[in-house]
């Protein structure tokens, strides 16, 4: 019987989720649909008890929903790591090479600075704490709304440098990458993938995340800014 596995997902894995289910679609026949959307509005609805077979999301995210019996017990596995990455709009000036100096240099003196509502953001916060810069520090941050890429924020003139995952930025208009956060100030966010209480498809959302947890899968992570794990 034709079926079709459904799942939600955070906006940071978007294109490799749907590159992944087109794939697996020609080697096996099933069908897998997933909806992409800002990662706190996916939490949302996971935990209201929309029908979705399966979830990808931060695993901290994933974990907590877990907790609250919204996922199946024992079913989170882990898929990619997602690296940060550092931006502006194209042609404007940036920093010759992105180390912890350059990060700090941004934080202090950019007027206006683009970042996520999800995990990324939270982290830039969290730097610009640790480093004593919080005075007038959020007057000058934007949030882009879920769902919303910082990019767009920059491709707009919205801010003048965003910092997210480089998956939401690579390929992105309008704007100019200046590198991935140094090693040590990376978040080290993994993103993983858990069964919904609610799944009708159970087992066979179990089968697509295998496959997407898979060494055959790691080229196309790499390709989209992520790292196999």
């Amino acid at each position: 019987m034709s079926m079709t596995v459904t799942g939600i997902s955070s906006m940071a894995t978007r294109q490799i989720l749907s590159e992944l289910a087109s794939a697996y679609q020609q080697a096996t026949g099933h069908a897998v649909s997933i909806e992409s959307v800002g990662g706190v509005d996916a939490a949302k609805r996971i935990r209201a008890g929309e029908s979705f077979d399966l979830a990808v999301l931060a695993s901290d995210a994933l974990r907590q929903l877990e907790a609250d019996g919204a996922l199946v017990n024992g079913s989170i596995v882990e898929i990619a790591e997602s690296p940060m990455a550092m931006a502006v709009r194209a042609g404007a000036s940036r920093p010759d090479a992105l180390d912890q100096a350059a990060v700090r240099t941004a934080l202090a003196n950019t007027a206006s600075i683009g970042i996520s509502t999800g995990p990324s953001g939270a982290h830039v916060v969290k730097l610009a704490r640790d480093w004593g810069l919080e005075s007038g520090f959020e007057s000058r941050v934007v949030k882009a709304k879920p769902g919303i890429p910082v990019a767009k924020l920059l491709a707009d003139g919205v801010v003048e440098v965003g910092f997210q995952q480089l998956s939401e930025m690579q390929g992105a208009p309008g704007i100019e990458i200046v590198g991935l956060l140094p090693e040590t100030l990376q978040p080290k966010t993994i993103f993983a993938a858990g069964i919904c209480k609610a799944a009708a498809h159970a087992d066979a959302a179990r089968g697509f995340i295998t496959y997407v947890a898979s060494a055959e899968t790691a080229e196309t992570k790499r390709r989209h800014g992520m790292m196999p794990v």
